[in-house]
């Protein structure tokens, strides 16, 4: 039986209705890492509890920018906020994984609320940052558009490896302070958090900033989603 990969969905406005969405590449990248994509509604009530039930890792996926209201730093003016709804129900996921111990793999806000979680911070606009010299807001698909630089012997490192990889760049947003007990792996030339992960020994608790799932085609970024998926079944298998 392949792992059961909980993925969460976004609740967007589309046509003038709320919908529930995802990208098919998210599933299929989940697919060819060896997988079973479970998708997991935010509207149909806190799923958090029975999460280990039904699921046996986690992917949090894109989407617009957190409401960081919610721990009492202003918006930023150029800020999106997401549903409220799709936020308490991703951190909720997320707590409820932590708790567990259940592998997560966060991809672009996905990162990003897996460092609000652990209490980090959030750049909330990078063409304000000082020294901020790369277009970090591209829209290619799957067009490379920068190097991120790994920090040796890190779990991102022994997924993808050691040397810099060439990733795609879709974020205005990025880590500004990882959390508690995180610790920054992966950076752009000019500095910004391209991933974070908690060093922790025996845990699979990895956040990256660009769009793997659009990168299946390259073996250093479908192994992101191998190792998900291997560290699913290994944490299904010790519970």
């Amino acid at each position: 039986m392949r792992p059961r990969i909980a993925i969460a969905t976004d609740l967007a406005l589309a046509d003038g209705e709320r919908r529930i969405q995802l990208r098919a590449a998210y599933a299929e990248a989940v697919s060819a890492g060896g997988g079973e994509p479970v998708l997991v509604s935010p509207v149909s009530g806190d799923k958090s509890t029975a999460l280990p039930g039904f699921a046996d890792g986690l992917l949090l996926t894109g989407g617009r920018d957190l409401d960081t209201a919610a721990w009492g730093e202003p918006m930023h003016p150029e800020a999106r906020p997401m549903d409220s709804v799709r936020q308490k129900a991703d951190l909720a996921l997320l707590a409820a994984a932590d708790a567990c111990g259940m592998p997560v793999f966060a991809i672009c806000l996905g990162c990003q609320e897996m460092a609000a979680h652990r209490g980090g911070r959030l750049i909330q606009h990078l063409p304000d940052e000082p020294g901020t010299l790369l277009e970090h807001g591209g829209t290619g698909r799957p067009r490379t558009t920068h190097p991120v630089n790994i920090t040796p012997d890190s779990l991102l490192a022994r997924v993808v490896g050691a040397q810099p990889i060439e990733v795609n760049s879709r974020h205005h947003q990025a880590v500004r302070e990882p959390g508690r007990g995180l610790a920054v792996v992966g950076r752009a030339p000019d500095g910004v958090v391209e991933a974070i992960e908690d060093p922790a020994a025996g845990r699979f608790w990895l956040g990256v900033q660009w769009h793997p799932e659009d990168l299946t085609d390259r073996p250093e970024h479908v192994a992101l989603f191998t190792a998900l998926c291997h560290a699913a079944e290994a944490w299904r298998a010790g519970t």
